[in-house]
């Protein structure tokens, strides 16, 4: 189609006419899809409770479980404002982060979005080695072959690629097949949810004794202590944070404004109350040595102890589907910043592609190619999570800070949702604290044993990535020079390139 009807501050300007593609995403989900999509946020708590309660005990594993929870809830309110300020904008958080950031630092845009991409794209990792685990756990105990020569091979390996392309098959098929995916998987959800954030509390074998804490450094030290906490945190934020993937779909949303604040505000409350009551209910019933000696295992260890043989196989079933739903939102989720990201000029036009199903399909193939090989040469599903979460993070530091940045750059910019000052000014704090996180994560999450120095290096790969395709993008393929401070992006050259779909077939 021809591009037309643009403002008058862009239409005065020299421009070539383009034709794009008409595909786009389209208008099919209610606040509840969206909402649907935020569940697999327990799935995330269940995937990691055992590495952090073998590591800091029950009780604290709820306090950086909580923690996390609570700020996650407070960024969720935040996030409110930007996502109905850019309501046409796919991709999420990294989208706000591009558009507060692009006239002071124009990577902080490519890099927050490579960043979201990685710490979302990642689930399908994580989890499907965590179903893989678990399968062999409970069905497959023997199994224990394994190959190492160069790539990591074993079944659980084997089973969490057969999952990863399953995803994407049904992904590749349109929207309404996900949405199907997830109400079926959800609902499977809630049977793990209830056995391990309520039945505990009333077993034998919960012992208020076994609620221990371990949130302490070598030979009580107080910085060890705190540097132990802030690694945690670092690390629990590719879970919690996760729930603002309700924003991500802002586009497909029918009332977009209504439709965004709902799903993340009650998803955040909804996660909220689970990852407050799991780490005590599960941390009673299981000791803290069981955990760290088993920290995928032990779940089957307690259902066969609990309910025996047949229902702890039927229990298992409804834990992966919990975790297909997180593959699910990841696969859907990821390939949607792709193309956001693509869009709004961030990386290659390639990536700017809808299918004849009308999702972002060269963003999955991407998908698919980066998990695997995260399976095969990644040594655990912490190692997988720790090079992943640095970019994510990172993405919440410029996301925060933006809103401060947007509300001094454009005052007057429509904003159905406005927040209170005091709102706004706890955006700063927390992209401060956010920061240190970052800082003493990325740098120390070797102490929990399970990361180290090529996890770190894999982070900072991913983010000099990003920029590395931002400049290729702009110099390359957009015959523009490539400033570090991009002051001639303004509002409304700003808002005509949103109306594009830079999609090419």
């Amino acid at each position: 189609m021809t591009i037309a009807n643009l403002p008058d501050s862009v239409s005065a300007m020299p421009m070539a006419v383009a034709d794009v593609d008409e595909r786009a995403l389209l208008k099919t989900m209610r606040w509840y899809d969206g909402f649907v999509m935020a569940l697999s946020n327990p799935g995330f708590i269940i995937a990691s409770l055992g590495y952090t309660t073998g590591q800091v005990g029950a009780l604290g594993a709820l306090a950086v479980w909580l923690g996390s929870m609570v700020i996650a809830v407070l960024q969720n309110k935040i996030y409110t404002e930007p996502a109905t300020m850019f309501p046409e904008h796919s991709g999420g958080i990294a989208m706000y982060a591009f558009e507060g950031w692009r006239s002071r630092f124009s990577l902080a845009g490519p890099m927050s979005a490579i960043g979201y991409w990685a710490g979302w794209s990642s689930v399908l990792a994580i989890f499907g080695l965590t179903s893989g685990g678990l399968i062999q756990a409970q069905w497959f105990p023997e199994a224990t072959w394994s190959i190492d020569a160069g790539i990591h091979l074993d079944l659980p390996r084997l089973i969490a690629v057969g999952l990863i392309l399953g995803i994407w098959a049904i992904n590749a098929l349109g929207a309404k097949p996900v949405k199907i995916m997830g109400y079926l998987t959800g609902a499977l959800l809630f049977v793990p949810l209830v056995l391990f954030t309520l039945v505990p509390f009333f077993l034998s074998d919960f012992h208020w004794s076994n609620l221990s804490w371990g949130l302490t450094g070598a030979n009580g030290s107080l910085w060890g202590g705190i540097q132990l906490a802030l690694v945690w945190l670092y690390l629990n934020a590719w879970s919690a944070y996760g729930i603002e993937v309700c924003a991500t779909f802002a586009p497909e949303y029918h009332d977009t404004e209504k439709d965004t604040h709902k799903a993340l505000i009650r998803a955040a409350m909804f996660c909220l109350g689970v990852y407050a009551m799991m780490p005590v209910a599960l941390g009673g019933a299981v000791t803290q040595q069981q955990m760290a000696d088993a920290p995928l295992g032990f779940y089957a260890q307690l259902l066969q102890r609990e309910i025996g043989g047949f229902w702890s196989n039927v229990v298992v079933i409804f834990m992966i589907g919990s975790f297909l739903l997180g593959m699910n939102a990841a696969s859907a989720g990821g390939a949607r910043t792709l193309y956001g990201m693509s869009r709004s000029g961030m990386t290659i036009r390639w990536l700017g592609h809808v299918s004849r199903h009308n999702v972002p399909n060269r963003g999955m193939y991407v998908d698919v190619v980066a998990n695997i090989a995260a399976v095969l040469l990644l040594p655990t599903t912490v190692a997988v999570l720790a090079a992943s979460n640095m970019g994510y993070v990172l993405c919440h530091v410029f996301a925060l800070s933006a809103v401060v940045l947007l509300r001094r750059d454009r005052p007057g910019a429509p904003r159905p949702l406005q927040l209170s000052t005091p709102w706004v000014a706890l955006a700063g704090v927390l992209a401060v604290f956010n920061l240190v996180i970052l800082v003493v994560g990325a740098t120390s999450f070797s102490v929990t044993g399970y990361g180290g120095v090529p996890e770190l290096l894999i982070g900072i790969g991913l983010l000099v990535l990003g920029s590395l395709l931002y400049v290729y993008r702009r110099v390359v393929e957009d015959k523009q020079p490539f400033r570090l401070r991009d002051r001639d992006a303004t509002p409304a050259v700003a808002e005509a390139e949103e109306s594009l779909v830079l999609a090419e077939v």
